[in-house]
């Protein structure tokens, strides 16, 4: 999911159970219909830098699609801190888009709200068949075992950018690997005048990939096998406090970024103020903001030891957004019409490049313009190192809880309040017991 989105996502804890009831969504007015379609609403996802800006990349193509459709496509670009609030209130009220956009990590919570149409063998095939899309996409769009509640549209994955001169400045000569050598390349940036590494602290999703991806190179999990929290674990506690001492212990995040939550650090890296940066598919972002891909390079997150890969060398969730159909659309056939118009070969290539991330269809993925070194270093991340979030239910609401005890813990840090085993351990319990009852 792009992390472009404000700190909170919105009232994640809205009760899903209300919303499981629901009648689904699609126009009650002014839609077409499968005997007569005229037009279709489509919820989309900020994923440039402003909401202009994705007006632009996706009119022409909505355009293309009603020149050879006959359907005029209504578009609503829906900011992200608004986004997860408007598709509930949907589920529940049966009034809202054909179409939509929704971060790969709530695909489980949006399932279980039944208004969402599920991607069967039947409706798989009229857009192409299940397998054009990377298994690795697919495997957040749902619960494993049920059919998908959406289709991947653009997939992302986290990667380590750092700014070329600030390192040759320092005598860095190549990215660190693994965290020990991140913080030891951080006291040669610091005696520079630099800071070292980003983060958005009051940001709850950003908090929620990094601790999901600490857990993993922990040996952890923040959900058993059967889908019960299990925030206090003692793993869990462990990479929680791993990531929240890269303030409090090992001081390459600066205590500033305990309040960022709207992609100030990544303004602090474009602008050559800060040394690094995990990001999900940064480039459009940081050329928006004047650098040139020639001042920085990009390198895999680092891991505890050794290099990336599966098990313990995860590096990154896999990222991503997905295209839904609210399965109560008063035009069925062209809401699925528009999703096969979205994912074919020539849509995912212009949209993919417009937003630097990796198409999901495997056949765009191999075209020349996603061979760029950065977009290799994405696309292997994808492929062998990163893993799925949790796909269960309370997803959401996990999110919100755990995301902001990881907040929490940040603005203590900055306070200059201590941060032990025992606090974090606190905080997450807090966090577990505001997860609704299995």
């Amino acid at each position: 999911m792009r992390s472009i989105r404000a700190a909170a996502v919105g009232a994640v804890t809205l009760s899903l159970a209300l919303a499981a009831t629901a009648c689904g969504g699609g126009t009650s007015t002014g839609g077409g219909s499968n005997d007569s379609p005229k037009t279709l609403t489509y919820w989309a996802t900020n994923q440039g830098a402003s909401i202009a800006d994705d007006k632009k990349v996706l009119q022409p193509e909505l355009d293309k699609f009603e020149k050879r459709t006959g359907i005029k496509v209504k578009l609503e670009v829906v900011p992200w801190s608004d986004l997860l609030n408007r598709i509930l209130t949907a589920t529940t009220s049966g009034q809202g888009p054909d179409v939509l956009n929704i971060g790969n990590t709530w695909s489980a919570s949006l399932q279980a709200t039944g208004a969402l149409l599920p991607w069967d063998e039947k409706n798989f095939a009229k857009i192409g068949g299940k397998d054009r899309f990377a298994a690795t996409a697919l495997g957040s769009t749902g619960v494993q075992g049920k059919d998908p509640a959406a289709v991947p549209l653009y997939s992302m994955a986290y990667a380590l950018y750092y700014n070329k001169k600030i390192f040759a400045d320092a005598g860095i000569a190549k990215p660190p690997a693994t965290w020990d050598e991140l913080v030891a390349d951080g006291k040669k940036i610091k005696a520079r005048g630099k800071t070292v590494l980003g983060a958005e602290g009051a940001n709850l999703s950003e908090n929620i990939h990094h601790v999901f991806v600490f857990a993993k190179q922990h040996g952890a999990d923040f959900f058993t096998a059967d889908g019960k929290p299990d925030f206090t674990s003692p793993k869990v506690v462990e990479a929680v406090k791993s990531y929240v001492d890269l303030m409090a212990e090992d001081k390459v995040i600066p205590t500033t970024d305990a309040e960022y939550a709207q992609n100030q650090s990544v303004s602090d890296f474009a602008k050559g103020r800060q040394a690094m940066l995990l990001w999900q598919t940064a480039a459009a972002n940081l050329k928006s903001q004047g650098m040139s891909e020639d001042d920085y390079g990009v390198a895999p997150v680092p891991v505890g030891s050794g290099r990336p890969g599966s098990g313990t060398q995860v590096n990154s969730a896999v990222m991503g957004i997905n295209m839904a159909v609210f399965k109560n659309t008063h035009n069925l056939d062209g809401a699925t019409g528009f999703v096969k118009f979205m994912t074919s070969d020539e849509e995912q290539k212009i949209l993919n490049q417009a937003y630097s991330t990796v198409p999901p269809v495997t056949s765009a993925q191999a075209d020349p313009a996603f061979g760029a070194p950065a977009t290799a270093v994405l696309k292997n991340t994808l492929a062998t190192s990163a893993a799925a979030l949790p796909q269960v239910p309370s997803e959401s609401q996990f999110e919100t809880a755990v995301g902001t005890a990881v907040k929490e813990l940040f603005a203590d840090i900055a306070a200059g309040r201590s941060v032990t085993t025992d606090s974090v351990e606190a905080k997450l319990q807090k966090a577990q017991q505001q997860m609704p009852a299995a």
